[in-house]
């Protein structure tokens, strides 16, 4: 009789193979937390961004800086979704399109959320200590909007507002100190555009979610403006893209920062013809339409100094 030999080392490598493979299901639920699967967000987080630090570098921004910049954005928006999904893990549930996020499933712990969230904001803190003391005070008032907005905007009936004040647009201020480690007005005229932006394509998404909204009582914009949505989307698509034409024009910027905002427009039209009867899944291609938005603003601003110098 036979007796059958394992390999050295066979027992161990079958005792590791299931510790792999909860490794990599643990990392991917992490990676959903974060929405590593869903880059849109960081997308037009990063505009603004890049706005303001090709025009606050002339063209040449910093490369240490642009560096420091895209990864801070990226961790930033994986930490603000980690710290929303987290206080919104009792209501996620109850909405068809959050309802399989891994806190709301319970297939991630708030303890193991929590902690994610502070080795990014950790992650986050070591980067903007490569800059200078204005940029690293801006962070610091940038993390605090971005840590309370998940609590805030339950209490604030345009939560979308709160958002793009947190989010949307406080890497604009923060770029131009620091590449110029000062704060001229333009760089407030800019914020004023990514903050009334965010209000815009973050109204789109909320359209998506309106009936389930009203029926667990959660407050966003496309419940309050009602049925005025699409009029006033469609004024503050307009502010936006005049305060971007009046920061162009005290910049002395040229046709192609002009023809970055005329694409711009025209995207937004595409939108208003998206979300015209207000269905949840063109309001969601209206929103992700945004993201060729701060594109064609970026190549605009762009072009304007590789061709005008």
């Amino acid at each position: 009789m036979s007796a059958t030999i394992e390999p050295v080392g066979a027992g161990v490598k079958r005792q590791e193979a299931p510790f792999l493979h909860r490794l990599a299901r643990r990392a991917q639920e992490y990676g959903r937390l974060a929405r590593v699967d869903r880059p849109i967000g960081t997308w037009l987080l990063l505009w603004p961004a890049l706005w303001a630090l090709w025009i606050a570098g002339a063209g040449r921004p910093d490369q240490t800086v642009l560096i420091i910049f895209v990864a801070g954005v990226v961790v930033m928006r994986a930490a603000g979704c980690i710290i929303n999904d987290f206080a919104d893990r009792n209501i996620d549930p109850h909405v068809k399109r959050t309802r399989d996020r891994p806190l709301a499933a319970r297939r991630v712990a708030p303890a193991e959320a929590l902690a994610l969230f502070g080795l990014l904001m950790l992650a986050a803190l070591w980067l903007v200590s490569r800059l200078n003391v204005l940029t690293v005070e801006l962070a610091a008032v940038g993390a605090a909007l971005t840590a309370s907005y998940p609590f805030v905007k339950r209490l604030f009936p345009l939560p979308q507002l709160y958002l793009g004040l947190s989010f949307g647009g406080w890497s604009i201020p923060m770029a131009f100190a620091a590449q110029r480690d000062a704060l001229p007005r333009v760089a407030w005229v800019m914020y004023i555009a990514a903050v009334v932006w965010a209000v815009v394509y973050d109204t789109m998404y909320a359209m998506v979610d309106r009936d389930d909204d009203l029926r667990i009582g959660v407050q966003s914009s496309a419940i309050l403006f009602a049925d005025l949505d699409r009029l006033l989307i469609g004024v503050m698509q307009v502010v936006m893209l005049g305060a971007l034409a009046l920061a162009g024009r005290t910049l002395k910027l040229g046709q192609w920062y002009y023809a970055g905002i005329s694409v711009a427009a025209m995207l937004f039209l595409y939108q208003q013809w998206l979300i015209r009867k207000r269905e949840p899944a063109a309001c969601l291609r209206a929103f992700l339409n945004n993201n060729y938005v701060g594109m064609a603003i970026f190549v605009g601003v762009a072009l304007h100094y590789v061709y005008v110098r």
